[in-house]
């Protein structure tokens, strides 16, 4: 009888539910050194990201750069920050990709589809916490990174299975992997030029893919990333089939250590130097527009291209909320929900 008594009286508890939390990098909530030095502080205290001493690391990090980056890093956050919704494109971009993945998929009428920031706002552990709110029993973990490294899709992981370990009722959990040679993804990038080329007037020398640099050392160590970048590289030249000269960069380097090369804005300045005048960019690694495509790329690298000799420059934009882009995530979601 107390039994049946403790029964009727447990609070209601909601269940059935799948939840798809999509996951990006992140970003800083607005444009003030506060905020920007609060993000850079989140992630370069990542151990996954930054992987040298701790101690000296700490020292590093909270005496010099978290005084001094900030100030570099909201001028660049302020060139490509977008006033009407006061928030950065990848955050915009971001949560339209959830939304248009929620109409694709409306016919599963028990699918709850988010979004979330591996740092900055909103949080893994929020939308977590909110899913499991909503009665989602089981999760599937899309992390935006097409080409996997141990400093994205890896640190995605651990924040997820961080935020688990102190729910006492834990759903299943699946990780979508690395899509880097999915042929959906191939296809998306090489739509992408070819109506690139349609609005420009002129015709490329080369076309540049440039993806975010890490460390030589990581790829040293066992990091695969590098591989899948020339993977993607390699599948989308094939596909594009045509006579345009197809090279591969790495960008965004931070510190006086080696990365992976060729360095994209050595690149560009070569390219110039050797009588290259139309380069076109692309950022396959970059499942939205942000300040490494927006402004480090368009702004800085066409700065760099052109001061060096170049003529015309021009970026085809990342995959932000395109057709294409969104059948893709609709794909690699549908292929999980078993």
């Amino acid at each position: 009888m107390n039994d049946i008594l403790k029964a009727i009286n447990h609070p209601p508890v909601k269940y059935g539910k799948t939840g798809i939390l999509i996951v990006n990098l992140g970003t800083p909530d607005s444009t003030s050194w506060w905020d920007i030095r609060r993000y850079l502080k989140e992630f370069l205290s990542d151990r996954r990201v930054i992987e040298t001493n701790p101690i000296l690391w700490s020292i590093i990090l909270n005496l010099i750069i978290l005084n001094f980056r900030p100030h570099k890093t909201a001028r660049a956050y302020k060139k490509i920050w977008m006033k009407d919704t006061n928030e950065s494109p990848l955050r915009f971009y971001t949560r339209s990709q959830a939304e248009k993945l929620s109409i694709k998929l409306k016919s599963h009428p028990n699918l709850i589809i988010d979004y979330a920031m591996r740092y900055g706002n909103p949080s893994i552990k929020s939308k977590l916490d909110s899913l499991h709110k909503e009665g989602c029993e089981k999760l599937i973990i899309l992390p935006l990174y097409p080409q996997y490294a141990a400093a994205t899709t890896a640190t995605v992981c651990d924040e997820v299975y961080r935020v688990l370990m102190k729910m006492r009722w834990q759903p299943s959990l699946q990780i979508i992997p690395h899509y880097e040679s999915e042929p959906l993804y191939i296809d998306a990038l090489v739509n992408s030029i070819n109506n690139h080329l349609k609005k420009i007037d002129w015709v490329p020398d080369v076309i540049l893919s440039s993806f975010h640099g890490i460390p030589k050392k990581y790829f040293d160590k066992g990091d695969p990333y590098q591989c899948y970048c020339h993977k993607t590289n390699r599948l989308m030249k094939e596909k594009f089939g045509n006579s345009i000269p197809v090279e591969i960069s790495f960008q965004s380097r931070f510190g006086p250590a080696e990365w992976l090369r060729p360095y994209t804005d050595k690149t560009l300045k070569r390219l110039a130097e050797e009588g290259k005048s139309n380069v076109l960019m692309i950022c396959p690694g970059f499942s939205s527009d942000c300040v490494e495509t927006l402004e480090e790329i368009e702004m800085e690298g066409q700065e760099t291209f052109k001061e060096s000799g170049g003529k015309n420059f021009s970026m085809v934009p990342c995959l932000n909320d395109n057709e294409d882009h969104i059948n893709l995530l609709e794909y690699l979601v549908k292929k999980h929900l078993v």
